[in-house]
């Protein structure tokens, strides 16, 4: 394996009880010699992570343990004495199988006498770092010195300089001297990393949050034996009980339903100590601190079965009575890590007869933990709804080894092996008596579905060959039980496979034993028929036509807010403010869905306006959304809006309606009318038009609106300069486009155009005018166009000067001079009569 998936212990990894939420990662550290004790896999590091690779197992990296070591042997600490020039020194005579011990000065404060460490003896190497130094490319070598005038022949190690975090340390070193739990005298003088088989290797693999089986030792387990084609070995489960019975100690009464089942053991005679070292070594693979024996043991399990445990010290359970149900709101709990938090009405709790005693599924209480002389402990193994517990995440920003798993939802049929198996650990450390039988709430017992798949199905998609006794061979092998003959299989998952729904899901499985890279590069054998949408074809035609235009499309965030429709002048109860809410919001800029589009245009033009783009065209398309106001328990309504933006020199009103009526005559949209608008705060009250057109029973429609930016909301949003946008209903648009080809043969005879110019009063509309001369035209009149509008020194004040080009062509002859003039004039005549027009020489 290259150097490059190779990291150190310090990375990437979480520890301890709690995780910041930002911290935790959908992953499990995967140690490849505790894997070993539940199958047999027996390849090189390179070909186990390449064929769990092309399983579908997501490898992220994997570090080798125990390198880098030399020269470092196990030792005792047989006596301590005060360094003479020194109070914070103390000189250790270390015991490491010689005739003569070994003088050690060290300054560490956890050490003791008869206590074993690692000793870095003269000329030894280790990774590093040493402790509170920067680490050192290459690992360090050690050698004998003087230390203020007494000799040290070498160095006691703490978990950090042998190349372990210093986060997963055993509790007891902890910024110290690594100090081994047992004895080991017969491994004096031994080298260290051989002696506690330290050598290993530790694999991160990325969980995907379908496959909650896989955040556990036996789960990776279990897809190993799969792929290599070996057997499992179960964990020993069965062990010795006292007479008395676990229900005259403890009650348990379930309230709600998001507790789908709890189990509870107990254990007397408790004895709070160190773990032996084999299980202090599984937890560290696993990136957690080992505590004490009952609280490794518990999660021990918990990364053994992906079952989180938590104990309770039965003294602190009023009336020796659990119940399980929903807090209250205003309630103060103050957790395991010492902080006093605020729960809420739909925060799942633990209580006793009188108090909480816990939060469901993410951590215990700092009133019922285990303490050095608990005597009794309640051991919990629940099943809560993933839904509940993610919520609770989310409100209290608290996240747990525990929680990362019941948010991706659990088995409750673990919770009763997970508790015997607890039980188990304790009788083999010898740190408590086991109750004889349990307190089990399990209303509803889960039951795996029964999946019908077919082999021909399975064949179609993968394009293979697959014969069905390989098909059962690969899913047996995946723990599932087969059944059905020929073209027929019903296949029953077991319960911990909870993304085990239908078909596809056994088809996956098959795949993934048969390997990915196996599968053919095949077409599909059927005909296939694809089309795509009229909505998805004219937004494309629509990204075209506006990048012919010279317009750059933009993706703005589709988050709103009341505050950004304050800054552009949307009425209090106006239709723009029917936001859909986000239940848990980053902050108040993402409190909600957009609406409408145009927010986040002026932001755009307003963010190239502050870095001095002279000239700007954008354009965007995208989904805004609201509240569904005929049911208000469906869906919130989702519909496509674009919106267009320009400015820059020569680029006004004219422009930006150029732009649009170009683009909808070509998708498909025809009768364009312009109706003035004065109301809508976002833009100018003189230079705004409401986009209007008529549906196929002649009724009139607005598509949308369009104008110049009010000054007010341009400055809001540190726009210098005029600019203008529009916004219009694209999905209104799709319903109407009429967009079949037809074929229009090119005109045999020539056209010729007239040029009219005229000053009208400043309030006239000149949508009005174009109707009335289009009106008077008769059919000759093919096409008129505004290409001036006027006012200054030559007009005089509240009069403009508009001027209109039009064109006049005939289908079946050459019009003459005299029959264009005759009907020209007849506009003319109208324009002077209908609106007052003085008309202007040419």
């Amino acid at each position: 394996m290259g150097s490059e998936s190779v990291r150190s212990a310090s990375q990437n990894k979480f520890w301890g009880r709690t995780i910041k939420v930002s911290e935790v990662k959908n992953t499990m550290l995967v140690s490849l010699q505790w894997l070993k004790d539940y199958t047999n896999v027996n390849v090189p590091i390179d070909e186990f992570c390449d064929r769990m690779i092309m399983s579908g197992s997501d490898m992220e990296t994997c570090e080798e343990l125990g390198c880098g070591i030399s020269g470092v042997v196990v030792g005792r600490i047989d006596k301590i004495e005060q360094h003479p020039d020194a109070n914070k020194l103390v000189v250790c005579q270390v015991n490491v199988g010689e005739e003569e011990p070994l003088q050690i000065v060290t300054g560490a404060t956890n050490i003791y006498e008869g206590g074993y460490v690692p000793v870095a003896k003269d000329n030894s190497h280790i990774p590093g770092p040493l402790h509170g130094q920067p680490k050192v490319e290459g690992g360090v070598t050690i050698t004998k010195g003087e230390l203020r005038g007494v000799v040290s022949n070498g160095m006691l190690c703490g978990p950090q300089e042998l190349g372990y975090d210093d986060k997963i340390a055993p509790y007891i070193s902890k910024d110290g001297i690594w100090m081994l739990p047992g004895n080991w005298d017969e491994y004096l003088g031994k080298d260290f990393a051989k002696a506690l088989e330290l050598s290993d290797y530790v694999i991160d693999f990325c969980i995907t949050p379908n496959r909650s089986d896989c955040l556990c030792m036996i789960g990776m387990a279990k897809e190993a034996a799969a792929v290599f084609e070996e057997k499992m070995t179960y964990p020993d489960t069965e062990c010795e009980k006292t007479d008395e019975n676990a229900s005259d100690y403890i009650s348990v009464e379930v309230k709600d339903n998001n507790c789908k089942r709890y189990t509870a053991r107990i254990i007397k005679d408790v004895k709070i100590e160190q773990s032996p070292w084999w299980l202090q070594k599984r937890l560290m693979a696993a990136g957690m601190r080992p505590i004490n024996n009952m609280v490794d043991i518990t999660n021990f399990v918990m990364m053994e079965y992906g079952q989180p445990l938590h104990a309770f010290d039965i003294r602190s359970i009023a009336g020796s009575h659990i119940v399980v149900d929903m807090a209250k709101d205003g309630d103060k709990f103050v957790t395991l890590d010492g902080q006093e938090r605020d729960v809420y009405a739909d925060t799942l709790m633990i209580n006793d007869a009188e108090k909480p005693i816990g939060i469901a599924g993410i951590m215990g209480g700092l009133d019922s933990e285990i303490v050095d002389d608990t005597n009794t402990v309640v051991v919990e193994s629940a099943c809560f709804d993933k839904t509940c517990v993610h919520r609770s995440i989310k409100k209290l920003g608290l996240k747990t080894e525990a929680a990362a798993r019941y948010e991706r939802g659990l088995d409750p049929n673990l919770c009763e092996a997970a508790a015997d198996r607890v039980c188990k650990l304790v009788e083999m450390l010898g740190c408590g008596k086991v109750l004889n039988g349990s307190v089990d709430v399990y209303h509803n017992p889960e039951t795996a579905p029964v999946i019908k798949c077919r082999v021909s199905r399975v064949n179609k998609i993968l394009g293979t060959d697959i014969p069905r006794e390989e098909m059962v061979n690969y899913l047996e092998r995946l723990d599932m039980k087969v059944e059905g003959e020929g073209d027929t299989m019903l296949v029953t998952p077991p319960t911990v496979r909870q993304d085990m729904k239908e078909e596809v899901d056994c088809v996956e499985e098959v795949a993934r034993l048969y390997g990915y890279d196996n599968l053919p590069m095949t077409l599909p054998s059927a005909d296939t028929v694809g089309t795509v949408s009229k909505s998805w074809e004219l937004r494309d035609m629509t990204r075209n036509l506006l990048c012919g235009m010279g317009a750059s499309e933009i993706q703005t965030y589709s988050f709103s807010n009341n505050k950004i429709l304050d800054g552009i002048g949307i009425e209090e109860d106006s239709w723009e403010r029917n936001f859909v809410d986000i239940i848990n919001p980053m902050g108040e800029e993402t409190s909600a869905m957009r609406t409408i589009l145009t927010p986040g245009m002026l932001e755009v033009l307003g963010r190239n306006c502050a870095r001095n783009q002279e000239r700007v065209r954008a354009y965007e398309i995208g989904l805004t959304y609201m509240k569904n106001l005929v049911d208000a328990q469906a869906l919130p309504v989702e519909s496509y809006n674009l919106t267009m933006g320009i400015y820059g020199k020569d680029e006004d009103f004219f422009t930006l309606k150029g732009m649009v009526v170009t683009l909808l005559e070509r998708l498909g949209i025809e009768d364009l009318e312009f109706a003035a608008e004065s109301d809508y705060k976002v833009y100018h009250p003189g230079r705004c038009a409401r986009i209007l057109t008529r549906d196929k029973n002649g009724e009139t429609v607005e598509l949308g609106i369009m104008g110049e930016v009010h000054p007010d909301v341009a400055e809001n949003y540190g726009i210098g300069t005029r600019c203008y946008i529009c916004e219009l209903f694209f999905d209104l648009i799709v319903e109407l486009s009429d967009k079949e080809i037809q074929y229009h043969q090119p005109p045999k005879y020539p056209s010729t155009s007239r040029d009219v110019a005229m000053i009208v009063e400043e309030d006239l509309q000149v949508a009005d005018m174009e109707k009335a001369i289009r009106e008077a035209g008769t059919e000759i009149l093919r096409e008129v166009k505004l290409f001036d509008v006027y006012r200054g020194e030559q007009v005089e004040a509240g009069k403009k000067s508009v001027a209109f080009s039009l064109t006049y062509r005939h289908d079946d002859k050459t019009l003459t001079d005299e029959e264009v003039d005759q009907i020209h004039g007849k506009v003319i005549e109208l324009l002077k009569e209908k609106f007052k027009a003085v008309i202007r020489d040419n």
